[in-house]
Parts: C-alpha cells; sequence; structure tokens
C-alpha cells in the first residue's frame, strides 16, 4: 500500500512540473497554431565605389513597431590585448535602432566611414537583436571595376607577339547606381616604365569597356605589360592593375584522341575546325581515311569544293615546340604533298588548309600517336594560328 501511496505523488509531482513548464503557442484569430519562419536578410552589398549600403532584415517573430538594436561587427584586436590575432568585435560608432515594419521587416543604413571599410576584401556583420528576433547580414566590400583576361571573339587568349588585336573586357558595377563614367587605362612595358596612355583612353562609358591589346605593343627584349584601370565615383576611384606576359606566336588549340576508322560510316572523316568525326565523304571531311589506307588526305567532297590541305612531314621535337613562326617556316621550306603517311618518320606533318569561299588559310600540325594496320589511325593535332580563327575553331 505504501508503495502504490508514493507512486501516485510521484505521479502528481511529474504532471504538475509538466503544467509549469508549458509555453504559450501563437495562435491566429481562429485559434490555429502559427508556424513562424527563420529570420532572413538581404541586402545589395557594396562595392569600393558606393559610399553606403543597407540591411534588410526580415523577422518573422517580430511585430510591427517592435524596435532592433543594430551594430556592426568586424574583426579588430581587443582594447588592451598584447596578442595580433583579430577577433569580431562589436565596431564603434555603429550602434543605431531600426523599427519593424507591417511587412516584418526592418532596413538599416551604413555609410562607409561609419564601418570603417576601406580597402577591398573588408567586411563588416551586421547584427539586429531585439526581444522577439535575431537577424545578421555579412557585406563585404567588393571590386566595382574588374577585367578579363584579353580576349577573342568571347574567347580568353593568352597574348602573342603578333600585330593583331585582342580586347580587355571591362566592368564597371556599383551597388548603388549604373555607371556613367569613364575608364582611364594606362599601361607600361615592365614595372620600372613610365606609364602611358592607352590608345582611345579615357573610354568613354560603355558595358563592357573595350580595352585594346597587341602584342606587337611589347618590346623585342620585354615580356611584361602592366595595365592599370581606373574608373571613379565621386571621391572614390578604383585601380585596378593587370600584368599580361607575352608569348611568342602559337597554334592556340590542340585536339588529341581523334581516330579515322578505315571503312567507318561516320567515322572515316574529321572535321577539324570543330573536331567532329564525320563521313569521309562529308562536305566537311577535312581529314580522312579511305580507299582501303591509312593514309590520311582531305576528304574527296571538300576537296572538290575547292578547298586545299597539303602536308610537310615534321618531328615531334617541333609538334612539342608548338611554334607557329618555326612551323610555317617549316613548311614553307619544304615540299607539300597532298597525303600524310602516319607510319613514315616520326608521324608528325604540318599542314596548310586552304577552306572556305574566301579561301581562309589555317596551319596546323598533326601528331599520330597509334596505328593499327588497316583498321584505324588515332593522331591529335593543333591549329589556330591566328586570332581571327578562333572565330570558327571550337
Amino acid at each position: 500500500m505504501k508503495k502504490i501511496i508514493s507512486l501516485l505523488l510521484l505521479l502528481v509531482l511529474i504532471a504538475s512540473c509538466s503544467e509549469d513548464e508549458l509555453f504559450e503557442v501563437p495562435r491566429d484569430a481562429n485559434g490555429n497554431i502559427i508556424f513562424t519562419t527563420i529570420s532572413s536578410t538581404t541586402s545589395q552589398g557594396v562595392s569600393t565605389l558606393d559610399d553606403q549600403f543597407s540591411v534588410t532584415a526580415t523577422l518573422p517573430n517580430a511585430k510591427s513597431g517592435d524596435v532592433m538594436n543594430v551594430e556592426c561587427l568586424q574583426l579588430q584586436i581587443p582594447a588592451g590585448s598584447t596578442s595580433t590575432t583579430k577577433q569580431l568585435l562589436p565596431l564603434a560608432g555603429t550602434q543605431k535602432t531600426a523599427t519593424v515594419g507591417a511587412d516584418n521587416k526592418a532596413t538599416i543604413t551604413y555609410t562607409r566611414t561609419e564601418t570603417k571599410l576601406v580597402n577591398q576584401g573588408e567586411y563588416v556583420t551586421v547584427v539586429f537583436n531585439g526581444e522577439t528576433d535575431y537577424a545578421k547580414k555579412r557585406v563585404d566590400l567588393v571590386w566595382a571595376t574588374v577585367t578579363t583576361k584579353p580576349k577573342v571573339s568571347g574567347v580568353e587568349v593568352d597574348v602573342a607577339r603578333t600585330d593583331e588585336t585582342a580586347y580587355f573586357n571591362v566592368t564597371v558595377k556599383p551597388k548603388l547606381a549604373t555607371y556613367a563614367g569613364t575608364l582611364v587605362v594606362t599601361k607600361k612595358n615592365g614595372k620600372n616604365d613610365t606609364p602611358v596612355a592607352v590608345t582611345g583612353s579615357p573610354f568613354a562609358t560603355a558595358d563592357p569597356f573595350l580595352v585594346p591589346i597587341s602584342g606587337a605593343e611589347f618590346a623585342a627584349d620585354k615580356d611584361t605589360m602592366i595595365y592599370s584601370f581606373k574608373s571613379t565615383v565621386g571621391s572614390y576611384t578604383d585601380d585596378i592593375a593587370y600584368t599580361v606576359i607575352v608569348r611568342d606566336p602559337f597554334f592556340y588549340l590542340k585536339k588529341t584522341g581523334v581516330q579515322l576508322v578505315l571503312g567507318g560510316a561516320k567515322t572515316a572523316g574529321r572535321n577539324i575546325l570543330v573536331n567532329t568525326a564525320v563521313a569521309a565523304t562529308d562536305s566537311l571531311a577535312m581529314l580522312v581515311v579511305d580507299a582501303g589506307s591509312l593514309l590520311i588526305h582531305g576528304g574527296s567532297d571538300w576537296l572538290g569544293d575547292g578547298n586545299v590541305i597539303t602536308f610537310v612531314p615534321s618531328t615531334k621535337a617541333m609538334y612539342d615546340l608548338n611554334s607557329t613562326i618555326d612551323a610555317i617556316d617549316a613548311f614553307e621550306a619544304g615540299t607539300p604533298v597532298t597525303s600524310a603517311d602516319p607510319i613514315e618518320g616520326e608521324g608528325v606533318y604540318i599542314y596548310k588548309m586552304i577552306h572556305g569561299p574566301d579561301a581562309d588559310e589555317f596551319y596546323g600540325m598533326i601528331k599520330a600517336t597509334s596505328v593499327v594496320p588497316g583498321v584505324s589511325v588515332t593522331l591529335e593535332y593543333r591549329i589556330g594560328n591566328m586570332y581571327a580563327h578562333l572565330a570558327v575553331i571550337k
């Protein structure tokens, strides 16, 4: 009996404690439980050409009229610390309040001066704190001015010592407003040279700014050109440096694992402009094997349209060197033939192709990597000795 009474008292005690720990559940006017979501934040961000930024917090657990305490945290060395390790600490002078609106949102605005954001890469964390909700947002100071590598026909290229022109694609995009200024560009051929204006500078407003660069602008004994791209909004100026190392002329593309199959309905030929397997009789079969032979030559239908491809034997050393100057000189000094034997010599050939209604000239090299007698030849090839070719070769 005593055990039963003790058990009953214990159950009463547990029930009493459970009742004390219950919390009121938010409900709507109909008594239905309201399921809220977690807070979130948005910001347009801040760039090196902006003087301020805003952060908006969506606070689903807050009510219209609630006041949020807001401040910024930034990496700092604690006052009085002998350590050089920075910690994310409240930033003096950034304590503000923001009122939650009917849409459960609160917005705060800070200036670059208030947040001490000076150099690209620095950041602050904006924190909203209130009795009913909490939110935070990291805001990084990013470049407004950005450039690509030099491009030709949308393709990034390594600049070669030729008189052809490639273009930097420079964008200037502040966060607060569309950029309406100009772009000032200078260059110097070596770090100790005096900068000079790039032809066309300052460039009129554009998106993107197209800034020309040519390998012919490099001095014969200097391979480095340092560019400066400057954009300005009010008191802020971006000065973006970009260094280009020029190369001797080279074939821009190399394709590997190219197999020509003797008698293959769709694999006996190759369109080398786009590296696609085709039939030997295809009108774009620039390299084929047919008639029971693994000799590589131009396709009959393609040649019949007035196109031409000829070959001069070469070496693996020249293929690996990848110099268009040496390869073209060797071709012009040699005796061109209309077919290439993949098992003759080192299996390497320089080719000259004349293609299309405008008789465009393409130089390149092929190298046989394996041969299955009477069956197939596998090769790799180089193509694209001019920037202009990048518009048609893939």
